[in-house]
């Protein structure tokens, strides 16, 4: 029998890192969220994602929770994509210039006591069975364990739910794309032999295969043999495995133990739009990718960092026109440059053909001689180049990402963490500027002229050269309402 449940302001459907984080954000805003998950409670320790970028680290520390995650892993500064191309991330302008290599678990745990100390309330072993909604809200129709299906009402919907999203298929979206490789192996084992490194990294003939430590005795192994591409649900077992490993590496390093085997295929796919009405979608839900480069966590939990601010904004009434419509104008083309990158990455990793292996090995020499195209590709990977459309006329800082610059009041992303907009300013501003649990003011350790005001997600919302007050004014009015 059906039955309403009480209304709540947003719905997050998801409790993936991406949701977490965004339901987390909303509740730590003071806007009531409830999570909806169709697992059981607990976190499995068993998920495919291991890296976790700079840009993503960044976005942790606005949060307090960067330093606490750099504890539970290894980090690399060097990131090999293939044979002979690599990436030095020992020169990336952030405090993370690094690769922190941790399993997705501990991300999710983190993300979820956060999440419940802001007063996010969960709703576990809850399917959505349906979705309708009008110009006031959305109406969700939630299976529980015992059957009982609850109609939720919410203003808003965001599907984290994943590649199978309910929520995607409820507003009619859908899917396109292609599988990037057909069969992949991944297996969590302990080693006999411990690596060299934190992550190795070798492909030999047909055979592909990597080992990341997870810094606790236990190791990932992922790999594929072009040779046997087989469905999903055939068997795997820890000699197919080292077989691959041996293939691939020259060693399987005496791995034993598995604890977890699975069989899986890596499609490339994107939503065609990110909002639909008042649901929205994000992280693995709106797009996936290969796993060349390790973006896909990552992306979602930007994704998930660029929509919370607008969407507690929304809900209080104090969003500017086309605030929410921006979520799909900034990360769709994101979405899409990783598909691109990562893709691209694993064809030529795969490639057989003499031509395209001549065009990797040139890539591999252009990327490691040329400045400007070794800055991008680094940019890319690790989430930190990527800027926002501005409007014209803007400062030329508006929409590019804010490193973690120092303030006479300590560090920005320290600033940041109370998830409100940061307006830095000259020391000598004294302006008038008072928006109480929105807007913080702080200023420049040096002598810089310029005012920034930086949104809550560490992006410039507005920059100005010697501003006076009344601009300064005029900006937070237009931004903060």
């Amino acid at each position: 029998m059906d039955r309403t449940a009480t209304h709540r302001p947003v719905i997050v459907v998801g409790s993936g890192p991406t949701g977490l984080l965004l339901a987390g954000d909303l509740a730590a805003a003071g806007v009531a969220v409830t999570l909806v998950e169709k697992r059981p409670r607990g976190i499995s320790n068993l998920s495919r994602a291991f890296g976790v970028h700079a840009r993503t680290l960044e976005q942790l520390d606005a949060r307090g929770l960067a330093d606490e995650l750099l504890a539970t892993g290894d980090t690399i500064t060097g990131l090999r994509l293939f044979r002979r191309l690599s990436l030095d991330l020992s020169t990336l302008p952030s405090r993370f210039p690094f690769l922190l290599v941790t399993p997705q678990y501990e991300v999710e745990r983190l993300l979820e006591r956060r999440a419940r100390e802001a007063g996010v309330e969960f709703a576990h072993e809850s399917e959505v069975v349906g979705l309708r909604q009008d110009g006031e809200g959305v109406d969700l129709d939630v299976c529980g364990a015992d059957g009982t299906v609850v109609t939720r009402r919410a203003a808003y919907v965001v599907g984290a739910d994943g590649h199978r999203s309910a929520v995607r298929e409820a507003i009619g979206l859908d899917f396109p794309g292609s599988s990037v490789i057909k069969s992949m192996i991944l297996a969590d084992v302990r080693l006999a032999e411990k690596p060299e490194g934190v992550l190795t990294v070798n492909g030999r003939g047909d055979a592909f295969a990597m080992i990341a430590s997870f810094g606790d005795g236990w190791y990932r192994v992922m790999g594929w043999n072009r040779r046997n591409e087989v469905p999903d649900d055939t068997p795997l077992d820890l000699d197919e495995v080292r077989e691959i490993t041996r293939r691939a590496l020259g060693s399987d390093h005496g791995m034993h133990d598995a604890r977890w085997l699975s069989r899986f295929h890596s499609d490339e796919r994107q939503a065609p739009h990110y909002r639909v009405g008042r649901v929205f979608l994000a992280g693995d839900a709106a797009h996936i990718h290969s796993p060349a480069g390790g973006q896909g966590m990552n992306t979602g939990l930007q994704d998930a960092a660029n929509l919370s601010w607008k969407l507690a904004m929304a809900v209080r009434g104090r969003a500017p026109e086309g605030l929410l419509d921006s979520y799909e104008t900034e990360r769709h083309p994101v979405g899409r440059a990783v598909l691109r990158s990562s893709g691209g990455l694993v064809r030529l990793a795969r490639t057989r053909n003499p031509l395209l292996r001549a065009a990797r090995a040139l890539a591999s020499a252009f990327v490691g001689v040329t400045p400007p195209v070794r800055r991008k590709v680094l940019g890319q990977v690790t989430g930190i180049g990527y800027a926002y459309p501005a409007p014209r006329g803007a400062h030329r800082l508006a929409g590019t990402r804010v490193p973690d610059v120092s303030l006479k009041e300590g560090r920005l992303y320290e600033a940041l963490r109370g998830g409100r907009f940061v307006l830095i300013t000259p020391g000598t501003h004294e302006g008038p500027v008072v928006r109480e649990g929105r807007l913080t003011v702080k200023h420049w350790a040096g002598d810089r002229r310029t005012t920034v005001l930086v949104r809550p997600d560490g992006y410039v919302a507005w920059a100005a050269e010697d501003a006076d007050v009344t601009g300064v004014e005029e900006a937070v009015a237009r931004y903060l309402g």
